[in-house]
């Protein structure tokens, strides 16, 4: 149905950046947007940035500023640069399919196998 596959977590010092990418395949045509979500132990996962194939975007306020989604439509890949990563940053990424409407982003029923970001000294 839907493949997706996350790359491009690690090890980082405060401070520092990472570009995760996720790379869809499959029945994806029913979806208007892709995201990523990241979930730290003990916590719910959450909503981090989403983009859709226009090119529109939603960030947590969390991560605005620091973060930047992209999108490679002919490749089906969606990109998350991530910089001035904070301790707080730390989770498990996993990137969705879904629907994005004016401000609200719906969560696919796919998910990837995820990609941990760890953010220490």
């Amino acid at each position: 149905q839907v493949q997706l596959v996350e790359s491009g977590g690690g090890l980082v010092q405060p401070g520092g950046s990472l570009r995760l990418s996720c790379a869809a395949s499959g029945r994806i045509f029913s979806f208007n947007a892709m995201g990523w979500y990241r979930q730290a132990p003990g916590k719910e996962r959450e909503l981090v940035a989403a983009i859709t194939y226009d090119e529109r975007t939603k960030y947590v306020d969390s991560v605005n500023g620091r973060f930047t989604i992209s999108r490679d439509n002919a490749k089906n890949t969606v990109y998350l640069q991530m910089n001035a990563l904070k301790v707080e940053d730390t989770a498990v990424s996993y990137c969705n399919v879904g629907q994005m409407g004016g401000s609200f982003y719906l969560t696919g029923r796919y998910w990837g196998q995820g990609t941990q970001v760890t953010v220490s000294s």
